[in-house]
């Protein structure tokens, strides 16, 4: 792909990829239900703390959308989320359902909203796509690299819409940042460094308990595999508070993917390998000591990527998440901070560097909120800022780390096969078991 300065520069893949976001046109059938001069119909899949609070809203306060249906496993977030809905638009026309196929099957749906836990995300996506669906779903995308080959090979065959659904993008001074570097002014790129929050920990009881009546236990560990429930595996009860599945391997990889997928992503967007990825990856990390409970996602860990530009990549736990990028002239470094201001996210080598205003001629990155990327993609046919296929490479790179600190080894990678070079114990992690019947099939 980007990779090689002899086939390519950096800034040249650049302007390709800004080129990229010129409308086309696209057949009617791309638009689902409604022509482009309706609102768009939109379901939503997932009614957790994190849809409730950042994904519900604006699509109800978009002109461009209608919210027709919700869906949740957990019958009292289904009742709140209808009930937003409906109170909005004056009626009580929302439809609630407990399976989310029942939505994919609607004609009268054009796009679907995923916001469930992460190892639902693939089948729902996927069976959303095959169904014509424009699909936005949360980060981290997947659970394994070889689902996510096949998400993104659906996506692109089936010529639907596709959000992977992280704002970092979208944050005033991480779009600085980007623009400056991709525009030289740290001269040429050397080395990336990513930090993101140690937010997990040990714990968690892991004592059966009778699932509560409101919850569909089965529908909710669906493709993951089936453990008794006990509260810290699922969500608080009548609660949006935090979830104990993100801290279980079965269902979340942990920070090395869940805000990863936010900070990798505008690494590998500025370094021009946002459709491709490293060549070598070697890391180390902690995972709770056995017998500390029932979480079992990283502690702590440290990974270093090496493109075959020569450019590495350090990535880390740390007390804050920023994105670094150091050149032959200088660096900057974007922390995220999300809702502060473009003083407080910002610091460079330079104070000057800071105060560049881009020219006409220069690399203008788009910046939309991720909502409302999404609508404009459906709405133009221009791509997405972080479609499939991107979605899928940045989770990749915490899955590669992952991976390369389950087997203890530097490994080489392949990003064009997808495959790590004469290693099968390493290899045989790029995939995840599925309980029927949500099996994603693996081949190409």
């Amino acid at each position: 792909m980007f990779q090689s300065s002899e086939r390519m520069s950096r800034r040249d893949a650049m302007k390709l990829m800004a080129a990229a976001a010129a409308p086309v046109i696209l057949p009617s059938t791309v638009f689902g239900a409604n022509a482009p001069s309706k609102r768009l119909t939109i379901g939503m899949i997932g009614l957790g703390r994190q849809a409730r609070a950042a994904n519900l809203p604006p699509f109800l306060a978009s002109k461009d959308t209608i919210v027709l249906a919700v869906c949740d496993v957990d019958a009292w977030r289904l009742q709140n989320a209808k009930g937003d809905v409906d109170k909005h638009y004056g009626n009580s026309d929302c439809k609630a359902y407990r399976d989310w196929r029942e939505i994919v099957a609607r004609e009268d749906i054009d796009a679907v909203m995923v916001s469930t836990p992460d190892h639902w995300h693939v089948p729902i996506s996927l069976a959303a796509v095959r169904a014509g669906k424009h699909v936005s779903c949360e980060k981290p995308l997947t659970l394994s690299v070889a689902e996510g080959r096949v998400l993104a090979d659906a996506v692109r065959d089936k010529g639907v819409v596709f959000r992977t659904d992280s704002e970092c993008r979208s944050n005033e001074y991480m779009h600085r940042a980007a623009e400056l570097v991709v525009n030289g002014h740290i001269g040429k790129l050397k080395r990336i460094e990513v930090t993101v929050p140690t937010g997990d920990v040990a714990g968690g009881d892991a004592t059966p308990m009778p699932a509560p009546e409101e919850l569909d236990y089965e529908m909710w560990a669906g493709p993951a595999p089936m453990h008794p429930y006990t509260l810290d595996r699922v969500h608080p009860r009548e609660s949006y508070g935090r979830p104990g599945w993100m801290r279980c391997r079965d269902t979340c990889e942990g920070m090395i993917t869940n805000w990863g997928a936010h900070l990798l992503d505008v690494a590998q967007w500025v370094h021009g390998s946002e459709r491709t990825g490293p060549v070598e990856v070697e890391a180390a990390g902690e995972y709770p000591a056995p017998g500390s409970g029932l979480w079992n996602v990283l502690l702590h860990f440290k990974a270093r990527f090496r493109y075959a530009d020569g450019v590495e990549m350090d990535y880390a736990t740390s007390d804050a998440p920023y994105v670094r990028f150091e050149g032959e002239d200088g660096w900057i470094q974007s922390t995220w901070f999300p809702g502060g201001d473009l003083k407080a996210g910002l610091t460079a080598s330079a104070e000057a560097l800071l105060q560049v205003s881009l020219k006409d001629s220069d690399i203008h990155l788009p910046q939309r909120g991720d909502k409302e990327d999404f609508i404009h993609g459906i709405r133009t046919g221009e791509p997405t800022m972080a479609d499939a296929e991107i979605g899928h490479r940045t989770c990749s790179m915490g899955q590669l780390a992952h991976i390369a600190i389950q087997v203890g080894r530097k490994l080489t990678w392949d990003p064009v096969r997808e495959q790590f070079a004469g290693d099968e114990a390493a290899n045989a992690l790029l995939t995840r078991p599925m309980r029927a019947p949500w099996q994603v099939a693996w081949q190409r």
